[in-house]
């Protein structure tokens, strides 16, 4: 055999030897690419997705749409070779980050989907509240105990869902008062809770009252020394909930994480208002929201444009300290609008549905 022909024998043996290697070599990693998108005005499995029981909407047969977008994971079991890995840093429509970026090693999978369903759980009442306010209603707040720590000072004393109205006699107005007010006093000591429990709260909120209003009951609970800075604890997590004039049911599922805030609060105000919001155009976007109305950033921005324009998309609503990493990649024929709060957005499609697209204000690279 020639010498030439040996040597690109031996070589191309040498790479499928690579090659088989690098299938076969685990590595660390996991991979994001698009997952898919659903429109907030439309259905999924024959429901829809944004609903009001008891109440008609608007009547408006919005003609566009307003999508929401979702990334797609691998499992928190699955290992990807090192071939993957390589494809997944060169490819522009999947990313690849260290496993423990998704699945924390001190977090079972099981942790880490219930905490997405939770973050999921809090956009959408984050949402609910950003678009009645968005639509000139007023949305009463309450204290409540969120959670209760498992053999904490508090368990069987307080629930979860109990309105918290004071602490030692001083009225509360938001979670971090709780937190003060608790520990000021001395780890052994007790605090005076005045709270209306959750199935009073509940039958309230049902009657169209506000909890608020009721009530309340004194419950004393001991605090103990927590083990890391000694200060005194009772065992809860207080939240915030909120009374809202007419029941607003999101269907969804399989989809976690907080992104979906901004889409679905513009979606709630579409469909309650007689105007096409969209003005027939097809936009997607993400960002979380919160009750003000404020947008946050996201993850994965770059896998959810590629999505959005996949699926058709002409617009993108992005959170504005995400655009920097949006418009390194944008997909052709795809305009980044750059959003900071619910008003950027309502004014951005009042642009699109006026045809002044112009105006809008668009991402940047840099």
């Amino acid at each position: 055999m020639p010498r030439r022909t040996a040597t690109m024998l031996a070589s191309m043996l040498l790479l499928i030897a690579v090659l088989c290697a690098a299938m076969l070599m685990k590595v660390p990693y996991a991979a994001m690419s698009p997952g898919p998108t659903y429109n907030t005005l439309g259905t999924v499995k024959g429901k829809q997705v944004l609903s009001f029981p008891g109440k008609e909407d608007s009547g408006n047969k919005a003609s566009g749409h307003l999508n929401m977008t979702t990334v797609r994971v691998t499992s928190s079991e699955y290992r990807m070779n090192l071939f993957e890995a390589v494809y997944g840093w060169l490819a522009d429509d999947n990313a690849v980050v260290p496993h423990s970026t998704l699945y924390p090693s001190d977090k079972s999978a099981k942790e880490v989907d219930e905490e997405n369903a939770e973050e999921f759980s809090r956009s959408q009442e984050s949402a609910k509240v950003a678009a009645l306010k968005a639509l000139g209603k007023t949305v009463p707040t309450r204290v409540v105990v969120q959670s209760v720590v498992k053999d904490g000072a508090a368990h069987g004393r307080l629930h979860a869902g109990d309105v918290i109205q004071a602490v030692d006699g001083k009225p509360v107005e938001n979670p971090q008062d709780v937190g003060e007010l608790v520990t000021k006093h001395e780890p052994g000591a007790k605090v005076d809770f005045t709270i209306v429990p959750a199935a009073e709260a509940d039958a309230a909120e049902k009657a169209e009252k506000d909890p608020n209003d009721l009530k309340g009951k004194r419950i004393t609970v001991p605090t103990k020394k927590a083990p890391d800075d000694g200060r005194a604890l009772v065992g809860i997590q207080p939240g915030t909930a909120h009374t809202f004039p007419f029941p607003i049911d999101i269907t969804l599922a399989d989809v976690g994480g907080p992104s979906a805030g901004l889409m679905f609060a513009l979606g709630i105000v579409d469909k309650l208002t007689k105007d096409d919001l969209t003005g027939g155009a097809f936009v997607a976007g993400t960002g979380t929201i919160d009750a003000d109305g404020k947008v946050g950033a996201i993850g994965g921005i770059q896998m959810k444009t590629v999505a959005a324009r996949d699926k058709g998309a002409e617009f993108f609503m992005t959170p504005k300290d995400n655009c920097s990493a949006a418009a390194a990649h944008t997909p052709d024929g795809l305009t980044l609008v750059k959003v900071d709060t619910m008003d950027d957005a309502m004014d951005a499609l009042k642009k699109i549905r006026e045809d002044r697209t112009s105006e809008l204000p668009r991402c940047s690279a840099g």
